[in-house]
């Protein structure tokens, strides 16, 4: 191999290591799944993702083989001061070097048709699906006990 040939595959191999992939970019923190009983068909899970790009991003759908179906779903309050819960539409904005959380009683991934227990200690496969970064794939711990400000971030 030439020197030249060599010195080029070694720069382009030290680029490529030290460049993040987008996906990488997005990271999830402080995430847990629940559902109000054991037998509920329904669960919701609360997160905080980070986009740590140069770019916005949005993220456009969650997935998970635990349930039949999954949603963006927001809490909000009416003008006569009743709460309501619902599918976000065109999913969540992510604006470059920001956060969201997905909170109780606010947004959050809910599952519906749940098709086995969500179990304490145990964890579920969720796949979040990005317009930019694509699919971030991560486990989800099921966590029951945890109280609705038990490790909230503040922002």
């Amino acid at each position: 191999m030439k020197l030249t040939t060599f010195l080029t595959a070694a720069a382009t191999t030290m680029l490529l290591a030290s460049t993040p992939l987008l996906a990488q970019e997005i990271t999830i923190e402080d995430s847990y799944i629940r559902s109000s009983t054991p037998t509920s068909p329904t669960g919701a899970a609360f997160l905080v993702m980070m986009n740590h790009s140069e770019q916005d991003d949005r993220l456009v759908s969650v997935a998970s083989e635990v349930a039949e179906k999954v949603e963006l779903h927001r809490h909000s309050e009416d003008a006569n001061g009743v709460m309501r819960m619902g599918q976000i539409e065109g999913g969540v904005a992510l604006a470059a070097g920001e956060s969201h959380a997905f909170e109780r009683g606010g947004d959050h991934v809910m599952f519906m048709g749940l098709n086995r227990p969500l179990e304490q200690g145990s964890a579920v496969t969720v796949t979040l699906t990005f317009e930019k970064a694509g699919d971030v794939v991560i486990e989800v711990p099921v966590d029951h006990e945890r109280r609705p400000d038990h490790g909230a971030m503040k922002h």
